[in-house]
């Protein structure tokens, strides 16, 4: 029993040792809580001896093993510091080594100085007297050449005076530094003499030669003479070739200076035709005693024109001066200064390597880049307001030619990309005019030429094609190739208006480029373009006038049973896609083909809505068979836009959905005349909701047209008012935006005419009203219309170019209608190439 105690204590005792190493290792050891764990049991305290036993054992071992560490570590110590001391030592011994180097290097630096001192010496004594040869032999060259050079200039052998007066003069450059040396000094002096009495020489000879007329003879001494002067320099070329044009500008100076008459501005030609005669003489005479290079013509022109320039400054002053202006005679004065473009035109082909632009080309380069061809025109710049004047008032001539003249040749056949000629001509006259003007002035001048094409662009927009698209057409109205006529030149015109105005801004100067302004003008071509469209419109609807009356003759009230689509309706369609199908023929652009499908589906919706105003009464059952009818036209429109493509083509989904919502606003107003007017609550509720506003008078618009009536009507618009008092149908607008200017009127069965009336905004054809619809057109113009690409309409949807709301108020003043109309117009960016016809409108 004693055996099995002990063994137990002995294992109790390895189970404290074990514990107390693990826990005493932890961070957050608690001596209480190992107790516990050990001692659980009360059993376990007659152990307490054997465990204190152990726990001092453990402890005892513990010390043994930090003393152990500590001796080690202590040990480890002092190797590292010996270790660390003898490396101090090596290093020490390295820098010592290092320095013993460095001390050999300079004494053996200096020893090889001392070895090649002598060799330097050597060297530079040599290169010394290398130098000092070569200066003494170039001084002997230079004594031999001016002694040589100073005879051959007595004997005037002047090709071997030029090869030796530029080795001279390139001997003495190399003697600038020695001037301080007095023979050096002396024979610079010298040779400067010498080169002053070349000059003088040369110079004297030339006159002499002149003076006698023995040019001819004397041609080769000449010749040779300039390549002294060549050799000379710069200022003695100078000094020659500003004799030779003096000399030979003499004559001209004393005929047209000291002559009033012969320098007047009417003998302006003989100026030229002298100095044609000089050139002459120059080429045939002259040009071979001069080098190419020197460009002696050239100089001879410039001092000829800039001579003529300022006779002109003076003529022209003292004719301002004398008559205040008045006595100028612009014919005699644009006379003048086509005279001498021509003339600076033939220099400038002449003279300079790149020809200036003529006065009919506008894609060659910048006149001012060149400074030969505009010399004597500049004399000119100041009385450009005169000429300015001149083409206002041609073009003022031009406008009513223009009213006269017919759109088309009758002999021609016609074609439906045509433009009227006068357009074209109209921007030639422009071409010229800004050609010439940019030749001589491309400031102020030039912005008050841009101002004045402006100007004659409006009157040609509304005083022509406006003209022959509404007062002119007569009662009839213009034809449909009339209209495609007009519209096509009212698209070039946009076009080419734009490129005009970038023409002149890539012309005129910084400064007053902002004032260039032609977009007003490029807005009323459009604003013309859009009435053109809604002339074609106007079309279409006269040839369907007739089958509305068919129309309103039938007995809508009366009808017992919903049948087939109404006879007129099919009718209808057949001359609509006919008529339209021709139209859309004639128009090669997409997006004026696009505008006329939609004027022509709005124009369509809002004449079925008034002549249904004009059929009261309508039934229920009228009413549904004008809803199947309305359905029959809406499905054989829808198709227009495709209608001359293949079969199988579709049209384009933003215009199916504008005819959708079009031809909706019927459906509205005939399912609420679909309902019975008992129980009332039904009928109010249906206005309600389909027509969707709380205005009793357009209520009461609905009860005529059912035909209720009038001692029953009060009963319903009390219930109508009652619910629109309720909070649910509060948010409903006031009026409706189609019914509110219906006018509700009967047809007289069997009438040849509708009554002259408004109603929804779209009255039927009538050509005695056509211009100043068109006029409202303009001013109304609705949704905006880009080009080349179709723009946004009104209603938020892309494709509806040139639709316009139909509504006729009265115009003011229609320069500024077709203005507005085209600021809703985007911009055309296409490319610009040639100005001139733009577009498709070029066939």
């Amino acid at each position: 029993m004693r055996g099995v105690l002990l063994i137990l204590v002995r294992l109790l005792h390895c189970y404290a040792r074990k514990n107390i190493s693990i826990l005493t290792a932890t961070a957050d050891y608690d001596p209480l809580e190992h107790l516990n764990a050990i001692f659980s049991h009360t059993s376990t305290l007659s152990s307490v001896a054997d465990i204190s036993d152990a726990l001092r054992q453990y402890q005892d071992d513990l010390d043994e093993d930090i003393a152990t560490a500590v001796g080690t570590q202590l040990a480890s110590d002092v190797e590292s510091v010996r270790r660390i001391q003898e490396s101090k030592a090596e290093l020490g011994a390295l820098f010592k080594k290092i320095e013993n180097v460095r001390e050999r290097a300079i004494q053996t630096e200096q020893a090889i100085t001392e070895m090649t001192a002598d060799i330097k010496r050597l060297d530079g004594t040599k290169r010394n007297l290398t130098l000092s040869m070569t200066a003494l032999k170039r001084l002997q060259m230079l004594t031999t050449a001016y002694e040589q050079l100073h005879g051959l200039s007595k004997t005037r052998q002047y090709r071997e005076c030029a090869q030796l007066l530029q080795a001279v003069i390139q001997l003495m450059a190399h003697f600038k530094s020695y001037r301080s040396i007095d023979q050096i000094a002396t024979l610079s002096r010298n040779v400067a003499d010498l080169q002053r009495e070349l000059l003088e020489q040369v110079c004297e000879d030339y006159e002499v030669i002149f003076a006698k007329s023995e040019v001819a003879q004397r041609r080769g001494t000449l010749a040779e003479a300039c390549l002294v002067m060549d050799a000379l320099g710069e200022h003695a070329r100078l000094r020659l070739v500003n004799w030779y044009c003096n000399t030979q500008l003499r004559e001209y100076r004393q005929v047209f200076r000291g002559n009033d008459e012969a320098g007047s501005l009417d003998n302006i030609s003989r100026r030229y035709s002298w100095f044609n005669r000089m050139l002459k003489t120059y080429d045939l005479e002259h040009a071979s005693i001069f080098p190419a290079y020197w460009r002696v013509g050239e100089m001879l022109a410039n001092a000829f024109c800039e001579g003529t320039r300022d006779d002109y400054k003076g003529i022209l002053q003292r004719s301002m001066r004398n008559t205040e202006g008045r006595a100028l005679d612009v014919n005699l004065l644009l006379s003048c200064l086509q005279e001498t473009l021509n003339f600076e035109h033939v220099l400038e082909r002449r003279f300079v390597s790149e020809s200036r632009s003529s006065m009919d080309t506008l894609d060659s380069g910048d006149p001012r880049a060149h400074g030969v061809g505009n010399i004597i025109s500049e004399a000119f710049e100041p009385y450009m307001t005169l000429w300015v004047e001149s083409q206002d008032k041609q073009l003022a001539a031009l406008i009513p030619k223009y009213r006269q003249q017919p759109l088309h040749n009758v002999d021609e056949e016609f074609s439906s990309q045509s433009v009227i000629p006068s357009s074209t001509e109209l921007f030639h006259f422009y071409r010229l005019a800004l050609a010439q003007c940019a030749k001589l002035s491309t400031g102020s001048r030039l912005l008050d030429l841009s101002r004045t094409f402006g100007r004659y662009l409006d009157q040609y927009s509304q005083q022509v094609l406006f003209y022959f698209l509404g007062e002119k057409s007569g009662a009839q109205g213009p034809s449909v190739e009339d209209i495609i006529l007009i519209l096509n030149t009212a698209d070039y015109c946009y076009l080419t208006c734009n490129q005009l105005e970038e023409k002149i801004k890539s012309r005129i100067d910084e400064e007053v480029r902002m004032g260039v302004d032609l977009q007003n003008q490029a807005d009323a071509f459009m604003g013309i373009a859009s009435a053109a469209v809604r002339a074609l419109v106007k079309a279409v609807e006269a040839d369907i006038d007739p089958l509305w009356r068919e129309m309103r003759n039938m007995p809508w009230g009366k009808l017992e049973s919903v049948g087939d689509s109404s006879n007129y309706i099919s009718e209808m369609l057949r001359v609509l896609r006919t008529k339209a199908a021709d139209v859309l023929r004639y128009l090669h652009k997409p997006q004026y083909a696009r505008a006329f499908c939609d004027n022509l589906v709005d124009s369509m919706a809002m004449l079925y809505i008034s002549n249904v105003a004009q059929c009261k009464p309508v039934s229920e059952v009228g009413a549904e068979q004008m809803l199947l009818d309305s359905y029959v036209l809406k499905k054989g429109m829808v198709d227009l836009p495709v209608i001359n493509e293949e079969e199988g083509a579709q049209p384009p989904a933003t215009y199916v959905k504008r005819t959708n919502q079009s031809m909706g606003k019927i459906d509205s107003l005939l399912k609420t005349l679909q309902v019975r007017p008992s129980p009332p609550e039904a009928l109010v509720q249906a206005y309600l909701s389909l027509l969707g506003d709380r205005s009793e008078t357009n209520f009461k618009k609905i009860l005529e047209l059912k035909g209720i009536r009038k001692q029953e009507q009060p009963t319903l618009v009390d219930l109508f008012n009652a619910h629109c008092g309720a909070p649910s149908y509060s948010t409903l607008p006031q009026n409706s935006p189609f019914l509110t200017p219906l006018q509700i009127t009967t047809a007289t069965p069997g009438s040849n005419a509708l009554k002259d009336t408004t109603s929804m905004g779209a009255p039927k054809f009538d050509a005695a009203t056509f211009g100043s619809a068109l006029m409202n057109v303009a001013r109304e113009g609705v949704d905006r219309f880009g080009s080349p690409n179709l723009g946004t309409s009104s209603t938020g949807e892309s494709g509806s170019p040139l639709s316009a709301h139909p509504s006729d108020p009265p115009a003011s003043n229609l320069n500024e209608n077709l203005k507005n109309i085209g600021k809703f117009f985007r911009r055309d960016t296409g490319a610009f190439g040639k100005f001139g016809r733009g577009g498709d409108a070029n066939k």
